[in-house]
């Protein structure tokens, strides 16, 4: 019997949830093809139809990676500064979704670092986080909300603070538990919001 386009796509998503279950489990230090199979239960030929290479399997891991961060449900935002702190909420792993994409994030820098195509890539990646956060501190700067100053600086450094959390929260959970991380993000726009 011939193979529907339904039975391609409930394949497609199958092989998503084994990759997604692969980085969860093991990083992208231990994402290979014969993980994956052993994950689906199926024979790496089975994943060659899909990933041509390791290089292909990578590549699809990233976007699911950055589709699953981006469609992540989010609280409302607000607007100035409280668009600003959701923002960099957002970012922290202050759930055991956010944990798992930010340990995925983490781990996927030594691959992109090693490839000069991939790294263009997550340079741009953090450039457009950084935009992103630009036009909030402008916006708070326009309420009155943050000092003036460039926007393009206090983004940069906010984006640097919240990664730094994230990664000390992922090594020491216990000492940076959901909690801790949104006191020292409360007391580092606390800080900003006096700095001049």
């Amino acid at each position: 019997m011939p193979r529907t386009k339904g039975d391609h796509e409930a394949r497609r998503r199958d092989v998503s949830e084994a990759v997604w279950r692969v980085l969860v489990a093991h990083g992208f230090g231990g994402l290979t093809m014969r993980a994956v199979a052993a994950e689906l239960e199926a024979s790496t030929g089975l994943l060659t139809h899909y990933f041509p290479a390791k290089r292909d399997l990578v590549a699809y891991a990233l976007d699911l990676l950055e589709h699953r961060t981006v469609s992540r449900p989010r609280p409302a935002a607000g607007e100035g500064l409280a668009a600003l702190k959701a923002a960099l909420l957002s970012i922290l792993p202050l759930t055991a979704e956010a944990t798992d994409s930010n340990r995925i994030w983490v781990s996927s820098w030594d691959t992109a670092l090693a490839d000069p195509g991939l790294s263009d890539d997550y340079a741009g990646k953090y450039a457009r986080g950084r935009d992103r956060l630009r036009d909030l501190v402008e916006a708070a700067q326009g309420a009155g909300e943050l000092p003036a100053g460039d926007p393009a600086r206090m983004a940069a450094g906010a984006q640097a603070f919240v990664l730094g959390l994230v990664v000390q929260a992922l090594f020491d959970p216990e000492a940076f538990a959901p909690h801790r991380q949104a006191e020292l993000l409360d007391d580092y726009l606390d800080a900003l919001t006096r700095t001049g």
